[in-house]
């Protein structure tokens, strides 16, 4: 029995397979990022050969130093209830995939029975009344695939292929998670930033207003600048008020992308005080490949390609086994006596032979989902290269922006000093002062908005280029 198992087990292991070879399609983008992209500084090598070196792996905890959002991120991948759901679907993927690799082995079972029929007088051959009686102890499987031509065993690669694929969806959800705490984290701080401008606006307007109401009050200042500062002093608040609702806005977002209330979390670094995070240089276009969801349309489509293989298996006949060992006796204490032992072998063979094109349609069914899913394959490798390209352009483009709204906001603080000291010496009016005040507070607000945009656009160019995804070659089951 053991041999006769072994046997059919290397039988099965050995079928041929009708799945097409597997061809990694080639890269669907070019092999340069665009012209106006600056890789890094002083690197030209991306630019020249996909040769270069790939950016390695960083974790997320050496990219985001801020101590306050790593425990954010902390948080999320605990609590995301998003997170828990990819995480379960994985393991339902893998549960799967165990069901259908558990078919390519036979199946043993041992079983026992017992059976009892009465047959009445009138009908035995006797013309007595007979009860017989038959107990079976066996070991056996019951119709077991032979799989000569590969059927079960494209199945099983199928199942696999798509269990790796909804593992690598959920690495993408992770990294999707990961950037969106962080951008979630910096509009808050941006937003907690432009508070402490507007109050502070707010307050110096409030001022203005008194001592402008006490000047006109002793004939000093005239109606039109009260009204003028008054104005000014009701749109502070009104900005004021903006934010705030905003920053309630910001916090009830974080708070979703974490799953839990942030409140507890210590104080962080300021916005300003973030710096730049991390340059990444040399990135050819290879360095597409490592991301997760790349590899999980790849795995897609390695998925479509088995099936292929295991629906055109279904022209071949379809080979079963039943076989089964034991013994059998007409009472219980004799079940194990001499001569009891029992037997059967029971093989099956269906072919097919008209089945109104049904076999045929399945063929054609797969290949179409082939198609597709090299479509999607490269689809997704084109709006990856998109999304990369994108942030490289705002790295660098938004580095140019803070430098020259910095400038502004320097120039137009040093103007405010000045149109102020005139306004105490009675040479600048009111209106004058009101004015560079607006274009100061307007400067400050997009200086902080700006370096909110560039931290922004590097949790971006992180999730862009993979994160901590493996830079090594991917698990795709080619040769399973």
């Amino acid at each position: 029995m053991h041999k006769l198992c072994t046997w059919v087990a290397t039988l099965t292991l050995a079928g041929c397979s009708f799945a097409p070879a597997y061809q990694q399609p080639e890269l669907p983008v070019p092999a340069q990022w665009p012209t106006y992209v600056k890789v890094g500084a002083g690197d030209t090598a991306a630019h020249e050969s996909l040769s270069a070196s790939i950016v390695q792996p960083m974790s997320w905890r050496s990219f985001f130093t801020d101590p306050r959002l790593q425990r954010l991120i902390e948080a999320a991948l605990d609590h995301n209830r998003d997170m828990r759901i990819a995480i379960a679907r994985v393991e339902e993927a893998q549960a799967l995939y165990g069901v259908t690799h558990a078919d390519r082995l036979p199946t043993i079972n041992i079983g026992a029975t017992q059976s009892a029929a009465r047959t009445p007088a009138q009908l035995s051959p006797t013309l007595q009344t007979q009860t017989n009686r038959r107990y079976d102890v066996n070991l056996g499987m019951t119709a077991f695939e032979l799989d000569f031509w590969g059927r079960v065993k494209n199945l099983d690669a199928a199942a696999r292929a798509n269990y790796l694929a909804t593992a690598q969806a959920r690495e993408a959800f992770r990294l999707s998670l990961i950037a969106d705490v962080a951008n979630a984290y910096y509009s808050l701080q941006a937003l907690d930033e432009r508070h402490l401008l507007a109050q502070a606006t707010l307050d110096s307007r409030a001022d203005s207003r008194r001592l402008i109401g006490k000047r006109r009050d002793v004939g000093l200042a005239g109606d039109l600048d009260f009204l003028a500062a008054d104005a000014a002093y009701e749109s502070a608040r009104a900005e004021l008020a903006n934010i705030e609702r905003n920053q309630h806005l910001a916090s009830n977002t974080l708070d979703l992308f974490v799953g839990t209330v942030t409140q507890d979390l210590p104080p962080g670094r300021r916005l300003i005080d973030q710096g730049e995070l991390p340059a990444l240089l040399s990135v050819p276009s290879e360095v597409l490949l490592r991301r997760p969801d790349v590899r999980s349309a790849e795995q897609r489509l390695l998925a479509a390609n088995a099936n292929i293989g295991a629906a055109r298996a279904a022209f071949f006949p379809r080979i079963g086994l039943s076989l089964a060992f034991g013994t059998a006796s007409r009472t219980l204490s004799g079940l194990f006596d001499a001569g009891t032992g029992a037997w059967s072998f029971a093989p099956s063979l269906v072919q097919p032979l008209f089945d109104s094109g049904r076999t045929q349609a399945n063929v054609s069914l797969t290949e179409a989902r082939k198609v597709i899913a090299v479509a999607e394959y490269e689809k997704t490798i084109q709006q990856a290269f998109r999304e990369v390209a994108d942030a490289l352009a705002a790295r660098d483009q938004l580095s140019k922006q803070l430098s020259a709204l910095n400038a502004t906001e320097k120039s137009q603080t040093e103007r405010l000093k000045l149109v102020d000291a005139r306004y105490r010496a009675g040479v600048s009016s009111y209106l004058e002062l009101l004015d560079a005040q607006r274009d100061t507070f307007t400067a400050q607000q997009s200086a902080i908005q700006a370096r909110s945009a560039m931290l922004t656009a590097a949790a971006q160019l992180y999730k862009a280029l993979g994160g901590d995804a493996p830079a090594d070659e991917i698990d795709s089951g080619k040769n399973s």
